[in-house]
C-alpha cells in the first residue's frame, strides 16, 4: 500500500495533538497527587497477581510460578542486559550480590508460600512487617542509632504480628509464622541495597537479581514441573506482568511523591487482599486479623514518618515496597 507512511504519520500527528493536552493536564497536578495515583495502581496490580498465586498454588508448585514469573520478568530487562554485557555485570561485591539474591529467594518462597496457604489479608498485613525489621538490621548491620519512640514502635509492631500469628495451645501458625520469615528476608534485601548503592549501579543490581533467582528456582522448578493448561499458561504470565507492572507503578510513586504523603495508601493492598478474599476465596477476615492489621499499620506509619522527620530514606525507598525485593 503506497500510502500506508503517509496513513502513519497523519495517525500519530492526531494521537500527539490529542495526548498533548492531556500531557500538560497530567504534569501541572501536583507530585503527591500524580504519586497517589501511581501508588494506588501500584497496590492494585501486586494484589491481583497475589490472587493468581494463590489460585494456582493450590495446583502447581510455587517454584514453577516463581520461575514462570522471573522469566516474564527477565525477558523485559533483556534488552539492556544484551547491550550491557558483560560490563554490565562487573562488580567488587559478587558475595554481597549473592547474599541479597539468596534473601530475595527467601522473602519471595515464603512471602507467596504464605499467600497460597493463609488468608490473603493475613498474609499481607504480616509482610508490612518488613518495616520493623529494617530497623533492627539498621541497628545491627549499619549500626544507625535509634531513639525510644522509634523502638517502641518496632515493639509495638512486633505485638501486632504475635496477634496475627496467633499462637495458641496448638503452637503457632506455620504459614503465618513463614511470612514472618520473609517480611524479616525482605528487610534485609533492603538493608542490602542500601550498602549495594553505594558502590553499585541500580542496573548492576537488578542484572544481578534477575539472572541469579531464575537460576537457583530452575532445579526445583523442573523437580515439581507440572504442565499447565492453556488457563494456567495465561494465569501464569499474568504473575509476571501483574509484578513488573506494580514495581514500575511502585517506582514512579515514589519517584515523583512524598513518601510521607503517599506511603499510607499502599495500605490499601490490605483493603484489596480482604476484598479480593471474600470474592474468590470465601475468606473473611478474623477479629485478630484487622487488630493485628491495625496495630501493624499504625505502628510502620508512625515509622515512616519518623524516619522522614530524620531524613532517612530506607524505609520509605521504593525499592522495598510490594512483595517484589
Amino acid at each position: 500500500m503506497p500510502n500506508s507512511p503517509r496513513i502513519a504519520a497523519r495517525l500519530s500527528g492526531h494521537v500527539k495533538r490529542w495526548a498533548q493536552p492531556f500531557s500538560n493536564w497530567w504534569l501541572s497536578k501536583p507530585g503527591n497527587v500524580r504519586g497517589a495515583f501511581w501508588i494506588l495502581l501500584a497496590a492494585l496490580f501486586f494484589s491481583i497477581g497475589v490472587v493468581f498465586i494463590k489460585d494456582m498454588g493450590q495446583r502447581i508448585h510455587i517454584t514453577q510460578i516463581l520461575f514462570v514469573r522471573q522469566m516474564v520478568m527477565l525477558v523485559t530487562v533483556m534488552p539492556i542486559l544484551i547491550s550491557g554485557f558483560p560490563t554490565i555485570l562487573k562488580t567488587n561485591h559478587f558475595p554481597i550480590h549473592m547474599a541479597r539474591v539468596f534473601l530475595a529467594l527467601i522473602a519471595m518462597l515464603t512471602g507467596f508460600s504464605a499467600v497460597i496457604h493463609i488468608p490473603l489479608a493475613q498474609a499481607t498485613a504480616i509482610s508490612f512487617a518488613k518495616t520493623f525489621f529494617v530497623t533492627l538490621f539498621a541497628i545491627w548491620i549499619l549500626k544507625e542509632k535509634v531513639g525510644v519512640r522509634r523502638w517502641s514502635a518496632a515493639l509495638v509492631g512486633f505485638v501486632g504480628i504475635l496477634i496475627m500469628v496467633r499462637p495458641d495451645s496448638g503452637g503457632l501458625n506455620g504459614w503465618a509464622m513463614g511470612a514472618v520469615v520473609g517480611a524479616a528476608a525482605a528487610g534485609m534485601v533492603m538493608i542490602i541495597l542500601r550498602y549495594l548503592s553505594r558502590f553499585e549501579r541500580p542496573i548492576t543490581i537488578l542484572s544481578y537479581q534477575a539472572i541469579c533467582i531464575g537460576i537457583l528456582v530452575l532445579p526445583p522448578a523442573l523437580y515439581y514441573w507440572k504442565t499447565p493448561t492453556a488457563e494456567e499458561w495465561v494465569m501464569l504470565l499474568l504473575v509476571g506482568l501483574t509484578s513488573l507492572l506494580g514495581q514500575w507503578f511502585n517506582i514512579r510513586a515514589f519517584r515523583v511523591g512524598e513518601a510521607t504523603a503517599i506511603a499510607s495508601l499502599d495500605y490499601t493492598r490490605l483493603l484489596y487482599a480482604t476484598l479480593f478474599g471474600a470474592m474468590f476465596f470465601s475468606e473473611w477476615p478474623t477479629t485478630e486479623t484487622f487488630v493485628g492489621a491495625g496495630i501493624i499499620i499504625a505502628a510502620s506509619l508512625y515509622t515512616v514518618l519518623r524516619e522522614a522527620q530524620l531524613g532517612k530514606k530506607l524505609a520509605r525507598s521504593a525499592e522495598g515496597r510490594g512483595y517484589n525485593n
